[in-house]
């Protein structure tokens, strides 16, 4: 029970922290910082339940990785605009995580188990969400800032994919660079998530370290796949956005 009282106490102080940090700051968002937290807290107290459900019936697997699959897409596409981005960004997630998934527990290089296969896919899905967010974003911006450059381009003869093509690069090199980074440092800046979990769910060091060089590779190319397929799918627009506005802005 003390281990509980000590992890909300935990949490009510980091929280207050940002909290006043924020409203120092002027910079609001203090409503969503507080339901990002309450959100994180249910969420996976419901995601452990689940998954001692999962662990002890295999197919519920299936039921699992559609959820999370789905919850990834329908974020994403709502950060870029909406519904009538799902089917792109439900291509680009799916192409991504099918192609790394598929590597490492299908060859496999890592054990061929549920727990396994469970914990691999959150990390890759979660993953292409984020490499396909970032990736739509730098898009739209690069399009409406660089609006003259490819109007010009068009009125040279350009398709509207020639036209697009180095805006639609840029978006995708942008949406790397966290994955990027966390590659290069791993180890000298940081020790990520799922090697700390591995050393403290009783792993020793190197086969940790196995783990996560083996997401993080999976990571990159999942990540390279589905900003690639996106910035090629959104790459060649009927039309320019005049602004970066509502979901897709900022």
């Amino acid at each position: 029970m003390g281990e509980w009282v000590r992890l909300a106490v935990g949490v009510v102080v980091l929280l207050a922290i940002t909290l006043t940090v924020l409203s120092v700051g002027g910079i609001g968002h203090r409503a969503a910082a507080v339901v990002a937290v309450l959100r994180a807290v249910g969420q996976l107290a419901l995601v452990a339940i689940v998954l001692r459900v999962v662990f002890t019936a295999p197919p519920a697997v299936v039921a699992v990785l559609a959820v999370m699959f789905s919850v990834a897409v329908w974020t994403a596409a709502g950060r870029l605009g909406g519904r009538a981005l799902l089917r792109p960004v439900g291509l680009s997630c799916a192409a991504g995580a099918v192609v790394a998934i598929g590597i490492i527990v299908g060859l496999p290089v890592l054990s061929r188990d549920v727990r396994t296969l469970v914990a691999v896919s959150g990390i890759v899905v979660g993953g292409t969400m984020t490499a396909s967010t970032l990736a739509g974003r730098r898009l739209r911006d690069g399009l409406v800032r660089r609006r003259d450059e490819v109007e010009a381009a068009l009125a040279l003869g350009a398709t509207p994919r020639q036209a697009c093509r180095p805006i639609a690069r840029s978006a995708v090199y942008e949406a790397l660079v966290p994955a990027l980074d966390q590659t290069r440092t791993v180890g000298l800046v940081t020790l990520p998530g799922a090697f700390v979990g591995a050393l403290l769910g009783g792993v020793g060091a190197v086969d940790a370290a196995r783990f996560q060089i083996v997401v993080l590779v999976g990571l990159l190319c999942a990540e390279a796949i589905a900003a690639a397929l996106l910035a090629y799918l959104l790459g060649a627009p009927a039309t320019l956005p005049l602004a970066v506005d509502g979901p897709g802005g900022g």
